[in-house]
């Protein structure tokens, strides 16, 4: 499992933390754990993402280790998957009481590797990986109808 933390939200100073994580990757299933492991594979930096799953959690057991992870990390950032799943709204339960905490909803590969390959990890640089991820969704239309 990787990791990433940081200690101020995207409009200020370093996202990084003393642990070496500079971000904390929570989602269903074992989606965080499969994008912290390709991140690891493609850029050679293990330990830059934190993968937190919420299976088998109830809504306050995903905040407490959301909370976890924050705490033995110290960073200040939370990629979650979708807008309201319970690992979104556990991170922004916690943003109350963390205002600095910053929490990118829609987590994708593109944008977790922006963030990692930077030299820096500051809310300026949080800030271009949320671009870079959104400027990676494209949509190649077939002829055909979908689904």
């Amino acid at each position: 499992m990787s990791s990433s933390v940081g200690t101020s939200g995207a409009t200020g100073g370093d996202t990084g933390s003393a642990t070496g994580v500079r971000a904390i990757v929570a989602a269903h299933g074992s989606l965080a754990q499969g994008l912290v492991s390709a991140v690891d594979t493609i850029t050679g930096r293990a330990g830059a993402l934190l993968a937190v799953s919420n299976t088998g959690l109830s809504a306050a057991g995903v905040e407490q280790a959301l909370l976890n992870a924050l705490e033995a990390t110290g960073v200040g950032v939370v990629f979650t998957d979708l807008p309201a799943g319970s690992c979104t709204l556990a991170a922004r339960r916690l943003q109350r009481a963390r205002p600095a905490l910053s929490v990118v909803i829609g987590v994708n590969l593109p944008m977790l590797l922006e963030l990692v390959l930077r030299d820096t990890a500051t809310g300026a640089d949080l800030a271009a990986a949320v671009e870079r991820g959104k400027e990676h969704v494209r949509l190649f239309a077939g002829t055909g109808n979908v689904g």
